[in-house]
């Protein structure tokens, strides 16, 4: 959920471009230029994370792309996995064996480390 000032910002000086598979939406300025360039922001669905942007509204999003990605060009390739947020700190996150959560113990390799000793 954004804060209140930038929905009122977004009311008054945004004009909406589009919105992503996740429910973001992506925004310019009607008018107004910062150096030159036009300003171009997200408001989020949900929680605030900038790793839910897909790369199409990134690259829009930074200026390296005039137009954001159409829907056929922004389509994965059968090799490409699923764009995904980052999900570090939730349920679905990456834990390897040795991780405490799931055990704390990994297993042992007859190449295992010895510690060093002064």
């Amino acid at each position: 959920m954004t804060n209140i000032a930038t929905r009122i910002h977004t009311w008054l000086n945004g004009r909406e471009v589009g919105a992503d598979e996740f429910g973001n939406r992506y925004y310019c300025a009607r008018k107004a230029r910062l150096n030159g360039r036009e300003r171009r922001w997200v408001v989020y669905k949900g929680r605030v994370e900038a790793s839910k942007v897909p790369p199409e509204w990134h690259a829009w999003l930074h200026h390296t792309a005039k137009v954001p990605l159409s829907e056929a060009a922004a389509q994965p390739n059968d090799w490409q996995l699923e764009h995904l947020p980052n999900l570090t700190g939730t349920d679905n996150a990456y834990l390897p064996k040795g991780a405490d959560p799931v055990g704390g113990t990994r297993p042992t390799s007859g190449a295992d480390y010895e510690a060093w000793k002064p």
